[in-house]
């Protein structure tokens, strides 16, 4: 987890949570149940330039299933089946909004190399069924806090959308930053507001707004994967 694998912009914003982060590496290492995703694509979020940044969508933790997380915010390796529940939902929305066919796989690589900054909250997780959060309270939340205070303070353009509680609980970091916020795509609480929020349309006009490109949310423009519901 060496800052020389980030983008030289965001290094310089993490340096001062350097010793943090080196701290989280050795514990991580020493831990004999091992951790997710794997060690080179912890920091992947922030392999992107900072400066290209336009929209930042906060997630939970990495999925705890081995060959799952890819160090994006609610992707999983494009190979996965089936597609986890929320990013599915993801996905329903995303048709709904824009009338986008959802993708086949959940690779989300499309939108972080438009400038979607996809962070967890926090970076790793332990291994196994029901280990989901088990690495909160880590000190990844420290990391991730000043990445995105940072992010904000760099200015516009620049739009937030923040899924559910733990991520909405961010906001103060945001300060002028305009925000999107819902109910988490879970399916546990897609139906209480998630759905219908319109979020990817709505960025896109908050961009516009700020005199920046829109982003192009397709995933995927062929073989197309067929959702109950659609």
């Amino acid at each position: 987890m060496n800052l020389d694998v980030v983008d030289p912009g965001w290094a310089r914003v993490l340096a001062p949570v350097a010793g943090e982060i080196d701290a989280l590496a050795q514990r991580l290492t020493a831990d004999p149940e091992g951790f997710l995703p794997a060690p080179d694509q912890v920091l992947r979020a922030f392999q992107r330039p900072l400066a290209d940044v336009r929209v930042l969508i906060v997630g939970q933790d990495p999925y705890p299933t081995p060959g799952h997380p890819i160090g994006l915010s609610f992707a999983v390796d494009r190979h996965v089946r089936p597609l986890p529940p929320s990013l599915r939902n993801i996905y329903r929305e995303l048709h709904d909004d824009l009338g986008i066919e959802p993708a086949e796989h959940g690779d989300l690589s499309a939108w972080a190399d438009q400038g979607v900054l996809l962070l967890n909250r926090v970076l790793t997780v332990r291994p196994g069924p029901g280990q989901a959060g088990s690495h909160r309270g880590w000190g990844w939340e420290q990391v991730t806090a000043h990445a995105i205070r940072a992010l904000a303070e760099r200015g516009g353009p620049l739009v937030a959308i923040l899924w559910g509680n733990p991520a909405r609980e961010l906001k103060p970091l945001l300060g002028d930053v305009p925000v999107i916020e819902s109910a988490h795509p879970s399916p546990l609480s897609a139906r209480s507001g998630f759905f219908g929020s319109r979020p990817f349309s709505r960025a896109n006009e908050l961009l516009i707004a700020q005199g920046a490109d829109p982003v192009d949310w397709t995933i995927q423009r062929r073989h197309t994967l067929d959702i109950p519901g659609f």
